[in-house]
């Protein structure tokens, strides 16, 4: 099979793949550069191609890895090694969060209605507050996911009552 006649047949299958990719990403740049890419993949891999298989698997086949392969690598890239002595960077937002606090706030008054709450609602919400993801906290606290996000749901619910008066 020619390029031209590869080419004309994977481009057959282009509204499926946009189609797909809208679904993946969400949005239209990121769908169209997602399309794009899997057909360089696949023309640039079209001697991996076995005539008589099904094309259009072998596409989305090529299209989920590419998705995967780009969030996990976007995912990396958000990742920060702080090598300083004490670990001056991370402990850094530390301090401006208490920085950040108003003078004339009452954190007694505040930490008590906190305390008040139920020790499962709090310890989950301040993991997410110190910056955990949902999946981080499901797996140290051993908890299912939806019960990670409904703890801290109810948590914030929790505190808005509490502090109501407060406002």
């Amino acid at each position: 099979m020619s390029k031209s006649e590869f080419g004309i047949m994977i481009l057959s299958h282009k509204s499926f793949l946009h189609n797909l990719a809208m679904k993946l990403t969400k949005s239209v740049e990121d769908s169209n550069d997602l399309l794009q890419e899997t057909f360089f993949k696949a023309i640039k891999n079209k001697d991996k191609f076995q005539e008589g298989t099904n094309i259009k698997g072998w596409l989305y086949t090529i299209m989920k890895n590419t998705f995967i392969n780009a969030y996990r690598k976007k995912k990396n890239q958000n990742t920060f090694v702080d090598e300083t002595d004490n670990k001056y960077f991370l402990n850094l937002n530390e301090a401006e969060k208490d920085a950040k606090t108003d003078s004339s706030v009452d954190h007694e008054y505040i930490m008590k209605q906190i305390n008040s709450i139920e020790k499962t609602y709090v310890e989950t919400f301040m993991m997410y507050y110190n910056g955990y993801k949902y999946e981080e906290i499901s797996e140290i606290l051993g908890i299912p996911l939806g019960t990670v996000k409904s703890r801290i749901f109810l948590a914030r619910r929790k505190m808005m009552d509490k502090l109501k008066s407060y406002r």
